[in-house]
């Protein structure tokens, strides 16, 4: 069995690391040694997380639709810190509606939040991890990137599609010496998901569930990362089943309700904070 890999003193970028799952994982990465630094479009609240999390963390500003900002956040980086080691795409934002409602901006800051900045992301870390031969990138889709949920039809679309575009550089990183991971939780309760209802059959994480898994596929890399693991059971047994019998299972399990029965008040500060220019 290979040993694990060490993360003392690597140099990790968490994308929207302020609150929530990248918060969170920051933390743990920080305990194990590593140079942690946080990108958020509230530098405010990332300078605060930093510095509760004390250790080699770092807290600088990022807007991830800001392409040309996102470069030069990561060069500032790589001159504050050294190569970066590890690049975490985790910022993502999720505004509820049935399509046929949903007006061009929410469906405008999905796609360049969630799949956009993604891409110019990945892109980034290859250009610097592949000529040095290391490297590990870790893109944050979700469980609504192998199935499509009523009421979230272009978040499920932007997460389909990060987990496309994982899986294709996964090919063109082969025998590079550059890892990269898909990580796909169902739903964790952070602002993203308030008001949302549990399910019967998985109930909701707590980001400590995703940033244990992140820490983990970092250690010992692997691609797919499902939180918890038995939504790859659950999924690859559904793929087998006729899509009657497929949907049929869905709406057994409440999952076809899960964002079209989202309570719109406790969504309505973090709806509006994201729509916020």
């Amino acid at each position: 069995m290979a040993a694990m890999a060490t993360l003392l003193g690597k140099v990790i970028v968490i994308t929207g690391g302020a609150q929530g799952i990248g918060a969170t994982t920051a933390a743990a990465l920080v305990r194990l040694g590593a140079k942690v630094v946080i990108g958020d479009l509230d530098p405010v609240l990332a300078e605060k997380t930093a510095g509760e999390l004390g250790g080699d963390s770092l807290a600088l500003p990022l807007d991830v639709t800001d392409h040309r900002g996102f470069t030069e956040f990561l060069d500032e980086v790589e001159r504050r810190l050294g190569p970066i080691d590890v690049l975490i795409n985790n910022a993502g934002v999720m505004l509820l509606s049935p399509l046929a409602d949903e007006d061009d901006a929410a469906t405008a800051k999905q796609i360049d939040v969630n799949l956009r900045a993604v891409v110019h992301g990945t892109r980034e870390a290859v250009r610097r991890m592949r000529p040095r031969g290391r490297g590990h990138i870790v893109n944050v889709a979700s469980m609504a990137g192998k199935a499509g949920f009523p009421g979230a039809a272009t978040y499920c679309a932007t997460k389909h599609a990060v987990v496309g575009l994982s899986e294709a550089v996964r090919q063109e990183l082969r025998g590079s010496g550059v890892d990269i991971s898909c990580v796909m939780p169902a739903v964790v309760r952070t602002h993203l998901a308030d008001g949302l209802p549990e399910t019967r059959l998985f109930p909701s994480l707590r980001p400590e569930d995703v940033a244990k898994a992140i820490v983990e596929t970092l250690q010992k890399p692997r691609f797919d990362v499902f939180v918890p693991k038995t939504l790859d059971v659950t999924g690859r047994v559904s793929r087998l089943l006729p899509r009657a019998a497929a949907e049929w299972f869905m709406r057994a399990i409440g999952a076809d309700k899960v964002f079209t029965q989202a309570h719109a008040g406790a969504r309505a500060e973090y709806e509006a904070r994201v729509r916020r220019p």
